[in-house]
């Protein structure tokens, strides 16, 4: 998870992670949509129990598709995750990249994960995530799985999937758990996803309809290796498919604005991604 030991291994490796790689990966990911369908995109509101939340959906700007609720990192939503829901939009998707943090205020809270691990910005966020409860996490999920469904180009006959990255992980199977809609859920080095508690995210798989990949960071992996162990014994149990991996990349290698990005890894889980949503 995003701890203190990858604050250590992520400050090292920024020395060789100048600000233009960051333009750079973006820009990349952006370049490869140009052989693709036409976007409409959006900066949208959905309103929550809690309020409204700022959003940002796009999609393939004819037809109909099956809808995806992405759920950013532990930085938020902000260009790096916009770039990452125009690409799964560009491979036939309605994308909704929500802010988890807006009862804090609009995205983007932070200009990036670096941001993340310095003093002020753990400080300026730690308000924010003590708001994320896992009911109110729970809440939203139904807000914002609610409001795909009703959007024009999001088909009806489809279900929806979920992808989360980092603390998003763990949100795609609250999702998954509170909306039968959601029939696939994507964790890419999830955080926080296995607890004793009865809400931990390994207890609510069981609560699902969705079919699952977890891809675990190696580092993750290292720190708590029965963790995918009991995801695997959670989804069989359950009846609901997961493909559960440890990649050969660190805690944030599908993030282009993470130091650890890989671009290898990040590919193969991709694809491993789309071959879920395919299912929908």
């Amino acid at each position: 998870m995003c701890d203190q030991d990858t604050a250590r291994e992520w400050a090292l490796s920024r020395r060789g992670f100048a600000g233009a790689g960051v333009v750079a990966a973006v820009l990349a990911s952006e370049a490869a949509l140009a052989a693709g369908p036409a976007l409409a995109e959006a900066n949208v509101a959905i309103r929550t129990a809690a309020g409204t939340a700022d959003a940002f959906f796009v999609r393939p700007a004819h037809g109909v598709h099956p809808g995806i609720v992405m759920w950013p990192d532990i930085a938020g939503l902000r260009d790096a995750y916009k770039a990452t829901a125009r690409r799964l939009a560009a491979a036939g998707f309605a994308v909704v990249a929500v802010n988890q943090y807006y009862r804090s205020g609009h995205a983007p809270l932070m200009s990036g994960i670096a941001e993340w691990f310095t003093p002020a910005g753990q400080a300026k966020m730690k308000p924010a995530l003590d708001l994320l409860t896992p009911a109110a996490i729970t809440a939203d999920a139904g807000a914002f799985t609610g409001w795909l469904a009703a959007q024009p180009g999001v088909s009806r006959s489809h279900g929806l999937g979920t992808v989360g990255y980092c603390i998003g992980g763990q949100y795609v199977v609250r999702t998954a758990a509170v909306s039968p809609r959601i029939r696939a859920a994507a964790s890419l080095h999830g955080a926080m996803l296995v607890g004793p508690e009865a809400d931990s995210p390994v207890n609510l798989i069981a609560r699902s309809h969705a079919a699952y990949l977890f891809a675990v960071a190696r580092n993750d992996d290292a720190k708590a290796p029965g963790d995918k162990d009991a995801l695997k014994a959670a989804a069989a149990a359950a009846h609901r498919p997961a493909e559960i991996e440890v990649y050969a990349a660190d805690h944030g290698w599908c993030t282009l604005d993470a130091p650890a990005y890989n671009k290898s890894e990040a590919e193969r889980a991709w694809k491993r991604m789309l071959h879920l949503f395919a299912q929908l």
